[in-house]
């Protein structure tokens, strides 16, 4: 498999827009407005954004699949700062060959090396769970949303600290979902 991860790059956009839209679309409603799609342009002019931990997989100049950053924060007194990752996207052909866990195991790594505290995500916890998440609320980080469980979770990094706790904020453009 030569794929290659890389930051995205704006002349990436309107591929991974279609990724995220293929990935993401309903099978019922193939023509529906895909959510994520509107997220992810939102998210890019967003003080959060997090354009180096924002990463593309490409295969000969082609984006296969990609994976977006923002930062949020805690309700803690420091409102300390975390990464929250979404959307993750691979192209429907490409699911399966280990596309996504390249681009998560790229995005952790940076993360840590950039002094990141930690990534939280909502998502499956038979996926993520390999790459260390475990439910926010066994390292104190309580979820926007209640009714996640244990969907919505941390990954701490070498930053981390144990006071960092309380309810997690994603940034804006996640409050009109």
């Amino acid at each position: 498999m030569n794929i290659r991860i890389r930051p995205e790059e704006s002349a990436d956009r309107a591929a991974v827009q279609d990724l995220i839209r293929a990935a993401f679309a309903s099978a019922d409603q193939p023509s529906a407005p895909v959510v994520e799609v509107g997220l992810t342009e939102e998210l890019r002019l967003d003080p959060g954004w997090i354009p180096g931990l924002t990463l593309v997989a490409d295969r000969d100049a082609i984006v296969v699949g990609q994976v977006t950053s923002s930062y949020g924060e805690l309700d803690d007194a420091n409102r300390t700062r975390m990464v929250g990752i979404g959307p993750v996207a691979v192209l429907p052909a490409e699911q399966g060959a280990g596309i996504g866990s390249l681009l998560m195991r790229a995005v952790v790594d940076a993360a840590d090396a950039a002094g990141e505290s930690a990534l939280v995500l909502l998502g499956s916890p038979d996926f993520y769970g390999r790459f260390g998440f475990v439910a926010a609320s066994e390292v104190g980080i309580e979820s926007p949303d209640p009714s996640w469980g244990r969907y919505f979770q941390a990954l701490p990094l070498s930053a981390h600290r144990p006071g960092m706790t309380g309810r997690f904020r994603y940034a804006a453009p996640f409050d009109s979902l």
